[in-house]
């Protein structure tokens, strides 16, 4: 086995001579391929980021009602109070254009 020291910039590589280490080099680069190739599915997979975020935002409702019910009232007043405003204006607008 001979392994060679080369300096490029002020920088060591080890460059592999054997069959082993050839072998070893080919596994650790097919296994961070694969790495990066599941961390682009995981950010592409539109579906499971709904889903997880989904599951986190329930999760932190839960907690909250959990540790201050007050505040989850409150988070839920605040939802009513302004679906029902849009509700209105989008009624209010098609009433105003049909007369």
């Amino acid at each position: 086995m001979k392994i060679e020291n080369t300096h490029s910039a002020g920088s060591a590589a080890v460059v592999p001579h054997g069959k082993a280490e050839l072998r070893d080099e080919a596994k650790r680069a097919r296994a961070q391929l694969a790495s990066t190739l599941d961390a682009i599915e995981y950010k592409l997979n539109l579906p499971k980021q709904l889903r997880i975020t989904r599951r986190r935002m329930r999760l932190a409702l839960i907690r909250l009602g959990d540790d201050n019910p007050l505040a989850l009232v409150g988070i839920a007043l605040g939802v009513g109070i302004s679906v029902g405003a849009m509700v209105w204006v989008g009624a209010n607008s098609i009433v105003s254009k049909r007369s």
